[in-house]
Order: structure tokens, then C-alpha cells, then sequence
């Protein structure tokens, strides 16, 4: 946010100079009666919140630190932070986004009991959350609430066979959380998808167009032919959203976690790669992570092999909900105030790190746009 502040009324020394002039028989003119437009400084200064979280090798919250003990820099330019929030005293803002696509819909159930689960063990009394569904279009199942009522709204989401609104979906999310969450909470958006976008607007916009511009020629293309100017249109527009996304991520101060239930075979396609490449670009720039966990198939010939490959992936997504605690427990919420004369818009870097090397991890958001 951009913060004005009035500096005090400095008053112009003349008596020096009219001494001088008098030296060379001179008589110094009176002084001007100062206006306030002449003695009032205009300082802009805008206050940039940074959140950081710390885990130990063993990927354990590091709680405690100071802001003495945190080292942060705003274009290599060192920077004194001004407060810092820890996650005992700063209430936690999660938005949960589910895919409910085709894409997903065989591990669902398990994903649907584990992240309510998960909510009602990382939410206290005075943390909120928000769930939204990723389909053909965003929907807003529920506005920010408690962690009891959350867990109900998750376990009420029905899978459909639609496409996938990803960005429209995550933008969707960054900017209800700018507008709704209370200031200086520390927002999370965590997103259970593949990532994989066939339905936002800007997307199947440029879908469409690319078919439009093939023309006649649609009709003789074969399936793959088909398929790859499907991803050549698709990823045309998607770099473009990347970065709209992206913006509203950093301009809402949240940082992003994903889980992505595709496991390994999200290398089977390239639409699939593009998809974790974007959850990946999302997580390192805002402080989070994009999990990829080795799920097994659940729906083989096999009922047995089916039943105990539910019960590992159950484990292997439980242990990453543990994780992503972990990461939320240890979360600091770093505030400076930035007087550095950046243009509108500009992405300005920042870097957050320990005064002693102590071979802990710190993950911070990489900047922020600069805005009105």
C-alpha cells in the first residue's frame, strides 16, 4: 500500500546568508512568510509485507526468531524491517481450491477427507477459511468461516466431468483474499489440482481463436495434430496468465502451496509438465511449494491392489498436509516500508534471509508489484 506521510515544517536559515550579503554592503531582502506548499515535504513510502517461513533440515517449524534475526534486501538495497508477526499472533487466511475435473476425480475422495482433516488440525479459533471449486468456472462454495464448517463444505463438494478454470479459479481467490481478508493476517492459497487450464477465459479464448485461424484445415487434422495446436494456442496465452495470476498472488501477499494429485504421470502430456511448471513458478515466487507426490493408481482390474494403494497415497498425502503445518506453524510475517522510487507496475526483488548461516530453510515471496 502506498502511505503518504507529512514531514515536518523545515524552516529556511536566512540570517547566515543575509550576514554574508551585508559583508559586501549588500542588505538582504526580507524573507519570503513561508506557505504551506513551500515548507511541506511529500514523502511516499509504501508497506511492503513479506511472508517467510523457516524449517529445519528435518522440515520442523522454527519458532522463536526475531527480527534482528532476518536479513532483507529490496533491489541488493539493505532494508530495516519495521515489525514481524509470528504464527502464534497473526491469524491465518486459507483459501483451499479443489479440482473437480475429470483429471482427478479417481483419488478424490481420499483428497476430500485429508484436507478437511488437515484444516481442522492447523485452524485455530480465530483463523478463517475459504473454499472455491476449480471448474469450468470458479465457484465460491464458501465464504471465509471457521475451520468446522469449512471441513463441511469440503466434504460436500461433488466431482463433475467439466473442463478447468485454473487461473480464472486462482485469480479469482488471490483477489477475494486481498479484498476480504482482514490486513496484516497471513494469507495462504493451497491448491489441490493438476494444474492443467482448458476453460478460463483468456484460455479458451485463444483455444478458439487457433481453430478459427486453421479453418477448413480443422477438419482433416488428425488427433494429434489436433492436440498439439490445442497446446500451441494454449500455452501462447498461458505465459500471459502466468503473469496476470502471478500479480494478483504477490498484490494480495499470499503465498501459494499446491499438491498435485497427478503424481509422476503429470509427465505423460505436455499440458500436464505446463500445469506443475505454473504451480511451480507460483509457489517459488510467493514463499511456497508445489508438492508432486508418487500416488499409485487406485482404479486398476485389481480391488486388492486398488484398496492398498488408497491406503498408501492416504499416508504419502497425510504426511504432506503434516508438512504443509509444519511450513504454515513456522510462518513469519515480515513489514518494511519501501521509500525506493519504482515506476507503476515495475516487479521490484526482494531477498530474505538469516544473519548467520545456520543450515536452516527460508522460503520467501521473490517481490512484488508495485502498485497504487
Amino acid at each position: 500500500m502506498l502511505i503518504n506521510w507529512l514531514v515536518r515544517t523545515l524552516f529556511l536559515a536566512t540570517a547566515a546568508f543575509g550576514a554574508t550579503l551585508a559583508a559586501y554592503g549588500q542588505t538582504a531582502s526580507p524573507t519570503p512568510a513561508s506557505t504551506p506548499d513551500d515548507d511541506i515535504i511529500k514523502v511516499e513510502s509504501r508497506l511492503v509485507v513479506v511472508p517467510v517461513s523457516v524449517t529445519d533440515p528435518n522440515g520442523s517449524p522454527v519458532l522463536g526468531l526475531k527480527a534482528g534475526d532476518f536479513r532483507l534486501t529490496e533491489e541488493n538495497r539493505p532494508q530495516n524491517i519495521d515489525s514481524i508477526g509470528t504464527a502464534e499472533n497473526v491469524p491465518l487466511e486459507i483459501a483451499l481450491l479443489f479440482d473437480i475435473s475429470a483429471t482427478t476425480s479417481p483419488m478424490f475422495k481420499f483428497q476430500q477427507d485429508t484436507a478437511a482433516k488437515f484444516l481442522q488440525e492447523v485452524m485455530r479459533p480465530g483463523d478463517r477459511a475459504t473454499i472455491f471449486t476449480i471448474g469450468a468456472s470458479p465457484i465460491l462454495v464458501q465464504g471465509r468461516n471457521t475451520a468446522e464448517a469449512s471441513a463441511a463444505a469440503v466434504r460436500s463438494i461433488v466431482p463433475t466431468k467439466e473442463f478447468t478454470a485454473f487461473y480464472d479459479t486462482v485469480g479469482a481467490a488471490a483477489e477475494y483474499l486481498q479484498k476480504n481478508a482482514p490486513d496484516g493476517t497471513r494469507r495462504v492459497i493451497v491448491v489441490i489440482s493438476d494444474g492443467e487450464d482448458t476453460n478460463s477465459k483468456r484460455i479458451s479464448k485463444a483455444i478458439q481463436d487457433g481453430y478459427k485461424r486453421a479453418g477448413e484445415k480443422i477438419n482433416s487434422l488428425t488427433t494429434k495434430e489436433l492436440y498439439q495446436l490445442t497446446v500451441k494456442s494454449r500455452n501462447e496465452a498461458s505465459s500471459q496468465e502466468r503473469l496476470r495470476v502471478l500479480k494478483a498472488l504477490q498484490n494480495a501477499d499470499t503465498v501459494f502451496y499446491s499438491i498435485n494429485p497427478a503424481g509422476s504421470s503429470f509427465q505423460l502430456n505436455q499440458i500436464s509438465v505446463f500445469g506443475q511448471e505454473n504451480m511451480q513458478k507460483f509457489a517459488d515466487e510467493t514463499g511456497g511449494t508445489a508438492f508432486l507426490p508418487k500416488f499409485q493408481p487406485i482404479d486398476t482390474k485389481d480391488e486388492y491392489q486398488n484398496g492398498n494403494n488408497g491406503r498408501k497415497n492416504t499416508e504419502i498425502l497425510e504426511r504432506i498436509f503434516r508438512q504443509l503445518g509444519n511450513e504454515l506453524r513456522s510462518q513469519y510475517l515480515l513489514q518494511f516500508y519501501s521509500d525506493g522510487d519504482f515506476p507503476l507496475n515495475k516487479f521490484v526483488k526482494l531477498d530474505v534471509g538469516l544473519q548467520t548461516s545456520t543450515g536452516l530453510r527460508v522460503r520467501a515471496r521473490q517481490g512484488y508489484f508495485v502498485k497504487n
